[in-house]
């Protein structure tokens, strides 16, 4: 059930009016997480801004789905797994990858260790320390790729939340997370 509504850029005040009216020029709709953010400036504007440079990112494409799948399963929020289960099929991941993934591992040992890391970032980020890094760095990761992992965790939970939140359920919503 919908707890809360996603606007159209006439409802939306000040930036997020702005925001997502553009949005909407640019693309035809903004979809229901985004008109939903849309109740919040900050938030949508937040969002926005780290959606597009975490696609700056060094990590791989299909790397970066595996994280993101193993995230939100452990978030638990169906429209982001959907979405992000779409995108990993796109960036060329098999059935197994994407299962594996959302079990927090890969086939790829280098892989499986970054994605655990990641579920510590989101889970217990306290409990990382200099022998987590140095077991990324003894697997060939950068530490470019290390701290982008955060930016990737961030932006899940992000999308996640927002939609456990506001009550976007995977039939209400195609768009991605």
């Amino acid at each position: 059930m919908r707890r809360l509504t996603a606007l159209e850029p006439e409802q939306a005040t000040g930036k997020a009016r702005e925001l997502l009216a553009d949005i909407v020029e640019r693309h035809g709709s903004a979809g229901e997480m985004v008109s939903t953010m849309a109740h919040s400036p900050a938030v949508l504007e937040g969002y926005l801004s780290l959606s597009r440079a975490m696609r700056r990112v060094k990590i791989p494409r299909a790397l970066s789905e595996k994280i993101s799948l193993a995230v939100q399963e452990w978030i638990g929020c169906g429209t982001c797994r959907e979405a992000h289960a779409t995108a990993a099929r796109a960036a060329g991941l098999s059935e197994t990858d994407i299962e594996l993934a959302r079990q927090g591992t890969s086939t790829d040992a280098r892989e499986s260790a970054l994605i655990a890391v990641a579920l510590r970032v989101l889970a217990e980020p306290s409990s990382l320390g200099d022998q987590d890094v140095a077991e990324l760095r003894a697997h060939g990761w950068s530490d470019r790729i290390i701290a982008e992992v955060v930016g990737v965790v961030t932006l899940n939970m992000l999308t996640g939340a927002f939609n456990l939140l506001a009550g976007i359920r995977p039939e209400e919503d195609g768009e991605e997370s």
